[in-house]
């Protein structure tokens, strides 16, 4: 048994490092799903609701630890194929990522009033043009603040990835207090560092929000 030191400081923020991998992974992957499943989710052609409707509720409908020990430990089951963590947990976390921002944007766009839709098709532009140039920006006004609280949120859920031994910042809390004995701590420690993660991201989205909601 030894005391907290300094290095164990240091290996929490380096640690760090790796819940801020999970987050940019979540985003990275996730984002370009989600918004393909908002369009579908909008879209006139049926089975692409139904399809993406399924999605959503599948994957808002599991746990993101049932979705992390899928992705670790089944996958490798049904495909006879190891899966390194950090590949398994990216995964997860974009498939987590995008139900939720997928519903966040699908709201943002349904927001904006169909006349800005009919407005932009009298300009003589294609669907696409139209949803780019016109409706985009405006569902973007929109749904920025709940996309940053999602943010916070899924900052705090990367330390579920230390179920599947990934070392993250909550896995490197975990080690330290093995080390040191020192729990109270070690686990303070590791709570103010999240706090100073997603404190301003609280405070901006209900900023954006204020501003933005005025601004409409």
């Amino acid at each position: 048994m030894r005391v907290f030191t300094t290095s164990d400081l240091f290996s929490l923020f380096a640690a760090l490092q790796w819940t801020i991998v999970l987050v940019t992974l979540a985003i990275a992957l996730g984002a370009p799903l989600a918004l393909a499943l908002a369009l579908m989710r909008i879209s006139k052609i049926a089975p692409l609701r139904w399809i993406a409707a399924a999605y959503l509720q599948l994957v808002q409908g599991i746990p993101l630890l049932g979705l992390l020990m899928f992705f670790y430990f089944g996958v490798p089951v049904f495909l006879g194929v190891q899966v390194p963590a950090i590949v398994a947990v990216g995964i997860a976390f974009a498939a987590y990522s995008s139900a939720f921002l997928g519903e966040i944007w699908r709201g943002g766009i349904q927001a904006v009033k169909q006349a800005q839709w009919e407005a932009a098709a009298c300009l003589g532009i294609t669907r696409w043009q139209q949803f780019r140039y016109v409706i985009a920006p405006q569902a973007l006004r929109i749904a920025l603040p709940a996309t940053v609280g999602f943010m916070v949120q899924l900052i705090k859920g990367t330390s579920l990835a230390s179920v599947v031994g990934f070392v993250e910042l909550a896995r490197a809390g975990q080690l330290a207090s093995a080390a040191t004995f020192q729990p109270l701590l070690v686990y303070s420690v590791v709570a103010t560092i999240y706090f100073a993660m997603c404190f301003p991201l609280t405070v901006w989205s209900r900023s954006l929000e204020a501003r933005l909601n005025g601004a409409r």
